[in-house]
Formats: structure tokens, sequence, C-alpha cells
């Protein structure tokens, strides 16, 4: 059923791993990582290009808001080699959804 899917622009934390991996969007667009491991993550931009999150527990989440057009690399800065990509594109053009 559609409504037990996760949102387009959710990421989950789930075995030391980001799912997906990486998650294309609009401009506008808010990101929302959720922790479903039963150890500490944290979200923090590769070069700091928005705020790292506190350390998630166990169904904690973070959220940030992406407003410029752009390729954005994070990791979990407790366990390095976990990483990701949010891909922003412009939310102009026949595809932009509010």
């Amino acid at each position: 059923a559609a409504e037990n899917a996760p949102p387009a622009n959710a990421v989950s934390i789930d075995n030391f791993t980001f799912t997906p991996v990486s998650l294309t969007v609009k401009a506008g667009t808010t990101v929302t990582w959720t922790n479903r491991d039963d150890i500490p993550h944290g979200i923090a931009a590769a070069n700091n290009e928005f705020k790292k999150s506190k350390a998630l527990d166990t169904d904690d989440n973070f959220s940030f808001t992406f407003t410029t057009p752009g390729t954005y690399k994070y990791f979990c800065y407790i366990h390095p080699h976990m990483v990701g990509t949010i891909v922003v594109e412009a939310a102009t053009g026949s595809s932009a959804t509010q």
C-alpha cells in the first residue's frame, strides 16, 4: 500500500548504511534522515555546506532544507565510512512540485 512507502525526501540510516545512498530532490525540499540503528549516528556535510546534526539515537531524525542546486556529499561523523549524496536540482520546469 502506498501509505507504507517512505517519503520521497527521506533517508533511512540502517545497518551502518544511508538508504538511499544518493537522493535527488528539487531546491526548497526538506530532507529528513532517520536513525534506525540501535547505536548513534550523526550527519555532517563533507565541506560544511549545511549544519551538522546532533548525535541521533534510535528513531531520532534530522532535517535540512536544501535551497541551492548542487551536489551535497555527507557522511556520519561518528562512522566516517558511511557516506551519501543529496543532489539538488533547480525547482523550475514542468516537474517542479510544491
